[in-house]
């Protein structure tokens, strides 16, 4: 199963996916009474009433957490709500994977706030997410999850809307996004944009949620056969689309999986066959994926190469650093592109050849019921050498061996 979650539009905030998950199906009256609990754990802060309706958004009906509470703190330590979500998730008994994912999705908004101000994490003060709110969003989202059991199955974020313009809080106005939110992003390697939306369209606390349950980020939807919807409603009403965040319910594509990679290209017409085997070499020990040569013809009818280099966006910047300095090419092209792959791992094994014991590295995938595996071409050259054998043989020989420890 594989769960998408999607603000692309709307952006995302800690009440927007919880209400989402209550329309996706968690259960209300679980999430209600466990939040509850943390009034017991924040001294001045009482719930008078927390529910979930059904509202209309811009002709989205989606679901709105209504909450209503009595506190008269402007400002608290982040390890003071820390400490209320950690006491809360115990006293409700969420599972351990819940507890992680709460307590992971404070801390990281304590860091933020840390590393913006220049304080220790113990001295962090919070005051826009100093309400027992923070504390809601963060637990029922925790409990949502872990009633549709979704911890352990994949997640999915599409990239985030942040909007733009600026945003008043305690230590004055900023420019939008706000300092907590790229701090937040940092690293993550989910995706963001701005919009023309003149406001802030993702808090600190539905950021530190997102970055702590998405396993990866992705441009497009995955192949998937949806089994259920769930639209959060935001507090906000805006012209032109619905404050919604959708989240998506579904079946995953039978033995396949959509990650993103970097595509790197360049056409180059003067170098040797010599300097194009070195650039192999060099791209593939900084980093890539994958890289190939084509051969082509550009203007003027000249004979040349295509470089095409695979990597992750973590690599961008070494590689084209390389292509330009060991080509001398004068331009590189840069696209992202979603890829299916199908699941792998990479196992070793032992195996007797010729009465020797060796070990070696082999890739398998379920395919079907049935199991393909590739052993690495560097542990068959090496057998090879040492047995005197030729390639073909020794390839031969491997897979037979493999194929009997597989069955």
């Amino acid at each position: 199963m594989v769960l998408v979650i999607d603000p692309q539009i709307a952006g995302i905030s800690g009440d927007m996916i919880l209400s989402s998950l209550v329309h996706l199906g968690a259960n209300k009256s679980k999430i209600i009474n466990g939040v509850n609990a943390s009034q017991n754990f924040l001294h001045g802060s009482k719930i008078k009433k927390i529910d979930f309706k059904k509202v209309n958004k811009h002709g989205i009906q989606a679901t709105s957490l209504i909450l209503q509470i009595d506190e008269h703190h402007h400002e608290r330590k982040g390890i003071e709500i820390q400490s209320c979500i950690k006491k809360t998730a115990d006293k409700i008994g969420l599972s351990e994977s819940a507890k992680m994912f709460a307590t992971n999705s404070i801390t990281t908004l304590i860091k933020a706030e840390s590393k913006i101000h220049g304080v220790p994490m113990d001295s962090v003060h919070f005051h826009e997410a100093s309400s027992i709110d923070t504390v809601i969003d963060i637990v029922g989202t925790a409990i949502a999850l872990d009633d549709l059991n979704c911890l352990n199955e994949e997640v999915i974020t599409m990239p985030v809307s942040v909007g733009s313009g600026t945003v008043t809080f305690s230590h004055g106005t900023v420019s939008n996004p706000a300092g907590a939110i790229l701090e937040i992003f940092d690293k993550s390697k989910i995706l963001i944009s701005g919009s023309n939306v003149k406001d802030e369209l993702t808090t600190p606390t539905g950021a530190s949620i997102l970055v702590n349950l998405a396993d990866r980020c992705s441009e497009f939807y995955p192949m998937m056969n949806i089994k259920s919807i769930g639209y959060g409603a935001g507090q906000k009403n805006f012209e032109g689309f619905s404050n919604v965040l959708k989240i998506i319910h579904g079946e995953s594509a039978k033995n396949t999986r959509l990650d993103s990679v970097t595509i790197l290209e360049t056409n180059v017409d003067d170098i040797s066959g010599e300097v194009l085997a070195h650039v192999i070499d060099k791209i593939m020990a900084n980093g890539a994926k994958d890289v190939s040569v084509i051969q082509t013809i550009t203007k003027k009818g000249r004979p040349s190469h295509m470089i095409s280099v695979i990597c992750d966006s973590d690599s961008v910047s070494q590689l084209l650093n390389l292509l330009v300095s060991e080509t001398g090419t004068l331009g590189v092209r840069i696209r992202t592109s979603d890829r299916f792959l199908v699941p792998r791992q990479i196992i070793t094994m032992r195996v007797k050849i010729n009465n020797k014991i060796f070990t070696l590295r082999c890739k398998v995938a379920n395919i079907d019921s049935h199991k393909q595996f590739k052993v690495e071409y560097d542990d068959i050259k090496s057998i090879s050498e040492k047995l005197a054998l030729s390639f073909k043989q020794t390839e031969e020989l491997i897979k037979a061996e493999v194929k009997k420890q597989l069955k």
